[in-house]
């Protein structure tokens, strides 16, 4: 049976994007699934957060047929990732005067064999990379602060999904929205996850990811928040949608 391949996105830096591929790829693990972590980010802070800082060979490296995907693929708290690198950019000005400029990344994930799940880290833009993330993905997870102008900003995620549904992927559709740093404390949180059910058709996960500080440390020390504090609040929130993640249709 093929992977299912997930695209994290979120066009807006700082949303907890990098965090919650690398978690829920994790808690996917620690629930016996095969995973593999894709990071096609240009900052490559998903390869940094899970210490892989000087890695044998990066996604830019595939993409220029310089290195196959099984000599870049390492292995990271339990899931495989192919780690970025910051010549991801200079790929994606490269890749505007190839043909089928959208579905490189879809050639090379077919060389991913054994996985239940590929999760792959998008870049912070609604670029020419992230066109080839949805172009190769079954389904996506929008990671969404509850802040006034992250609505506006997924308004155009929202867009850009129809967009390649229409012109390059027909089967992809939203799997959910999740609700990250979040403060029940804070009144606009409360009314922005309301304003979210009421309003978007899509799915929002029931289970969100609270404000914690240990999400915020764990990738200093090249770790997932199961390895760094499996007692924490960050790490429950993610096993825990990780399980209705798993359970949803």
């Amino acid at each position: 049976m093929a992977a299912k391949i997930i695209s994290v996105i979120n066009q807006k830096g700082g949303t907890g994007k990098t965090t919650t591929t690398i978690n829920l790829g994790c808690a996917l693990a620690t629930l016996g699934k095969k995973v593999l972590l894709v990071d096609l980010d240009p900052q490559a802070n998903l390869s940094y957060s899970l210490g892989l800082t000087e890695p044998a060979g990066t996604l830019a490296d595939v993409f220029t047929e310089n290195k196959t995907f099984h000599e870049i693929k390492s292995e990271r708290s339990g899931v495989s990732v192919l780690p970025g690198s910051n010549e991801l950019v200079d790929i994606e000005i490269s890749l505007v005067n190839q043909p089928e400029r959208e579905t490189f990344l879809k050639t090379i994930l077919k060389e991913a064999k054994g996985y239940d799940y590929i999760l792959i880290d998008c870049p912070p833009s609604l670029s020419l990379l992230t066109v080839n993330a949805l172009a190769a993905s079954d389904e996506v997870v929008i990671p969404l602060q509850m802040e006034v102008l992250t609505l506006q900003g997924l308004g155009q995620i929202l867009n850009t999904i129809s967009d390649v549904q229409k012109a390059f992927n027909p089967k992809l559709k939203v799997k959910g929205i999740v609700v990250v740093m979040f403060d029940k404390r804070r009144k606009l949180s409360q009314e922005i996850e309301e304003y979210l059910h009421e309003n978007i058709s899509e799915k929002v996960f029931e289970n969100r990811i609270r404000l914690n500080v240990k999400l915020a440390e764990a990738p200093s020390f090249g770790q997932s928040i199961l390895e760094y504090d499996r007692s924490s609040n960050g790490a429950k929130d993610y096993l825990a949608l990780a399980a209705e993640f798993l359970a949803s249709k």
